[in-house]
């Protein structure tokens, strides 16, 4: 079993994250799921969340959190592809807009605008 696995996090619009990860763990529409190295291969729909990616010391240590709107996951021969319909790194997310953007879909009673902010909180939030 390798010691790690290689990540590659892509929105539509762009690459938002690569490197080595020895966990990764998303939100799929079967439930939370943690991925390690050796694990079996996978394909699954994204939920909206946030997703959290434990790096391997070759990349620094640490951990990546980016806030995931929909889209698919895929593993096989320790490369882990999260596609994502739309995806922001934590440290990329303005906290008083979002605040913002959550009381404005609150008060409109938009749910779908509503969960999006609450992602990009929560992923705040674990950084």
């Amino acid at each position: 079993m390798a010691a790690e696995l290689h990540v590659e996090l892509v929105a539509a619009d762009r690459s938002v994250w690569s490197g080595e990860a020895t966990l990764v763990v998303a939100r799929t529409t079967s439930g939370d799921i943690g991925v390690m190295p050796g694990h079996q291969p996978l394909l699954g729909v994204l939920e909206s969340g946030p997703v959290t990616i434990r790096t391997s010391d070759s990349s620094g240590g640490g951990t990546v959190v980016a806030a995931v709107h929909g889209g698919f996951i895929s593993f096989a021969d320790n490369k882990l592809s999260l596609l994502a319909e739309i995806a922001e790194l934590s440290d990329e997310i303005d906290v008083q807009r979002a605040e913002r953007a959550l009381e404005r879909a609150q008060s409109d009673a938009d749910a779908s605008a509503e969960r999006r902010a609450d992602v990009r909180l929560r992923a705040v939030a674990v950084r």
